[in-house]
């Protein structure tokens, strides 16, 4: 299991205090692309089209990891 799985797994669990290098880490390990340009948030952006916009401050709401591991599963 390598580490982007394990991040995986564990925003699954508990989705407290996450940072966004480490929801890029996950997104990058499963081809989903990411726009952001130092702004407020940060676009990540699913091969169908499905988009989901996080807040960049720290640390992430668990509503947000919450939705991030739904993008990432296919939901």
């Amino acid at each position: 299991m390598n580490q982007a799985a394990k991040l995986l797994q564990a925003m699954q669990q508990h989705p407290l205090n996450w940072r966004l290098e480490q929801l890029q880490t996950v997104a990058r390990q499963h081809q989903i692309d990411w726009r952001h340009d130092g702004g407020s948030h940060c676009v990540f952006i699913r091969a169908d089209g499905k988009t989901l916009p996080v807040p960049a401050h720290r640390p992430i709401k668990p509503i947000y990891v919450r939705k991030f591991v739904a993008l990432i599963l296919g939901a």
